[in-house]
């Protein structure tokens, strides 16, 4: 039976002659004193109010204590404060800055939501109508898809233009279940039950976070993504140039066949067999001896025009890495794209345009990690979509905090855990007045310099 605290201070020794005591009794304090920067990163992009549109809400107005907006600037806002589960919002509701954050007009009095309202906005089935009991919040799948690509172009728009080239990164990673969720099953490769999501980022934004259960072929789906994603990019950068970029779990031909006839180029890595091998044997003996005259790991580049014995409609430019490691064990790599050897050598095509891929898998990492895209706990899978998809959100959030408030700094690579124990987690003390709500920061906090920086940042984008 668990019992009642009811101690009033807490003895923590002393400092030289003071006695060091605690007490519960300092006021309305938060420690989410930066979350001021993510309202001021949402007024200029809205993309959590962007969000809110993709949402029906059938929810008599007249009954409501919070709006759709707020929901999922509560939960959205959590989410980037390192609050990944509904269960932790019984007590963050009780916090005055986040009540602030979400539009609360009086922080102290009036409380965010609770997880069971919190829960009804993620668990509302597809076809809930205004007669349904609880849940009356209706997503937009479409809408939401969408969304993604609509807020890289206008963040794109805003900072950088539009740009000549892009590069879309295809990649598909396990997220392990550990429950009776539907859609799960065990995965080989992966030695786990999970789920087998497809993401596509175009350098650190994201486009696309597909939720599909794991007895698939990871290139699944793919076409119908990578279509509706690049039609809309078309729609705004009609001269724009596509590149898309994977590992070989991408090079089939119904994706490389779209992308020929589309005018969209690809590089795709391109599992190695014995004919491939046999190909580049002179090459993989040059790397040997080179290897071994200089006692370094020697690579030679080669090019091939190659066409599978079935699978292939056609020939292609296959690109080879013939490399040999230290211990005498080769390591030949092979590449295949549409771009011309007068735009690429064989060299620049792996090292310069194929090895990059690698850094889509680190945002895959921030996002899943740190921004808890892994907690997809519940029994529905059009709830688990979701959850991706606010995780995916929140990331967006994130990274638009940073390019906007830390661009050309020395922070300008900050990712999303060392960005909320950075700006966002300060100790402040909260109070209401008749006209303002006061927020008063730590004195002692280190980073203050840092702080005003970013904030001045962002005041430059509301003018």
């Amino acid at each position: 039976m668990s019992t009642q605290c009811t101690q009033q201070s807490f003895s923590f020794g002393s400092a030289g002659c003071r006695k060091i005591v605690g007490r519960f009794d300092g006021g309305h304090i938060s420690s989410f004193g930066g979350v001021g920067l993510l309202m001021l990163t949402e007024q200029i992009t809205g993309i959590v109010r962007q969000l809110t549109d993709c949402f029906t809400d059938y929810r008599n107005p007249d009954r409501i204590e919070h709006t759709v907006e707020q929901l999922l600037r509560q939960r959205l806002f959590a989410m980037a404060l390192s609050y990944e589960d509904l269960n932790d919002h019984d007590q963050l509701r009780h916090d005055p800055l986040l009540a602030a954050a979400i539009g609360k007009t009086n922080p102290i009095e009036q409380l965010p939501a609770g997880k069971s309202t919190l829960n009804r906005l993620e668990l509302t089935p597809i076809g809930a109508r205004s007669n349904a009991r609880y849940k009356k919040i209706v997503p937009d799948r479409k809408a939401i898809e969408r969304l993604f690509v609509d807020l890289f172009i206008q963040q794109q728009a805003l900072t950088e233009g539009v740009p000549q080239q892009i590069i879309l990164d295809l990649d598909a990673t396990d997220i392990t279940l550990h429950g009776e969720q539907p859609g799960r099953f065990y995965h080989g490769y992966y030695r786990d039950y999970c789920y087998l999501p497809l993401y596509i980022y175009c350098g650190e934004h994201l486009l696309c976070a597909k939720l599909r259960p794991s007895n698939i072929d990871g290139a699944r789906g793919s076409v119908e993504q990578v279509r509706r994603i690049i039609e809309q990019i078309r729609t705004r950068w009609g001269g724009t140039q596509i590149i898309l970029r994977a590992d070989s779990g991408f090079c089939r031909e119904p994706l490389m066949q779209w992308c020929e006839q589309n005018h969209v180029d690809y590089v795709f890595g391109l599992a190695k067999n014995k004919r491939l091998i046999k190909a580049i044997g002179k090459q993989l003996h040059e790397a040997k001896q080179l290897c071994e005259s200089t006692g370094h790991a020697s690579r030679v580049f080669a090019q091939l025009d190659y066409k599978t014995l079935k699978s292939w409609s056609r020939r292609r430019r296959v690109v080879a890495k013939a490399e040999h490691l230290r211990g005498g064990k080769s390591n030949p790599r092979f590449v295949v794209t549409t771009l011309s050897a007068d735009d690429y050598d064989s060299r620049a095509l792996y090292e310069d345009m194929y090895c990059p891929r690698g850094e889509a898998e680190n945002r895959i990492k921030e996002q899943q990690l740190q921004l808890f895209a892994d907690r997809l706990s519940t029994t529905a899978f059009r709830a688990n979509q979701l959850r991706l998809w606010l995780s995916a959100i929140a990331y967006t959030l994130m990274r638009a905090l940073v390019r906007l408030a830390l661009h050309g700094s020395s922070w300008a690579k900050m990712q999303t855990r060392t960005l909320r124990e950075r700006l966002l987690k300060i100790g402040a003390q909260v109070r209401v007045t008749v006209r303002k709500i006061w927020v008063s920061l730590s004195s002692g906090f280190p980073d203050q310099l840092l702080f005003a920086q970013a904030h001045e940042r962002l005041c430059r984008w509301l003018i």
